[in-house]
């Protein structure tokens, strides 16, 4: 019977000991890292290459002789190039613009067309370009000789789509010696809105 009894506290004493011995700490759930999005990087348009397009505006004339000022419709073609530097855009363009802005003489003077030989350089603002402007211009008249002069100016585009763009502009004209006696001085400022398809 002490075998017995024995035999029975050695089993029961290892058994429990088999059992401490296999408990084991709970599972942990593993900890899923969730990736941050990375912050937007805002990615400006590249302006480099060809456009052409239109434009509708206003011009008021003043010259340095009585009578001969006026003021009117202004508008026509305009087509360039542009080259995208990062930050800057600079440029170079030609436009012709009709009009037919009265000088209000007898027979009348009219401003018949006005054509440029451009420059521009602008900073990016977003999908906008600001800039300024000048270079050569050109003016003709119904009945006075063509005269040489030149333009300076600001404008702000904004491009709608990668191809389609919308702006306006600017432009202060000086041109010295239309064939009067004394020669007539004239000065020019247009405010135009253009529209311009990008290649």
């Amino acid at each position: 019977m002490k075998h017995l009894l024995s035999a029975a506290v050695t089993s029961t004493l290892m058994t429990g000991t088999a059992f401490a011995g296999n408990i084991e700490p709970a599972p942990m759930e593993p900890v899923i890292a969730v990736a941050t999005a990375p912050a937007p990087v805002f990615s400006s348009p590249n302006w480099t290459g060809f456009y052409a397009g239109g434009q509708l505006g206003y011009a008021n004339i003043d010259t340095d002789t009585a009578g001969l000022d006026g003021d009117g419709l202004i508008g026509g073609l305009t087509t360039g190039y542009d080259y995208d530097l990062g930050n800057w855009v600079v440029g170079a363009g030609l436009d012709y613009d009709w009009t037919d802005v009265g000088l209000g003489n007898a027979p009348e003077t009219k401003i018949d067309n006005i054509f440029r030989a451009k420059l521009r350089g602008g900073y990016k603002l977003g999908n906008g370009l600001l800039y300024a402007t000048g270079g050569y211009a050109l003016a003709e008249t119904n009945n006075l000789s063509h005269e040489d002069g030149y333009f300076v100016g600001a404008g702000y585009e904004h491009l709608i789509s990668e191809n389609f763009s919308l702006g306006g502009e600017v432009l202060y004209h000086e041109f010295d010696g239309f064939n009067t006696t004394p020669n007539t001085k004239v000065e020019a400022t247009t405010a135009q809105v253009r529209a311009t398809f990008r290649f």
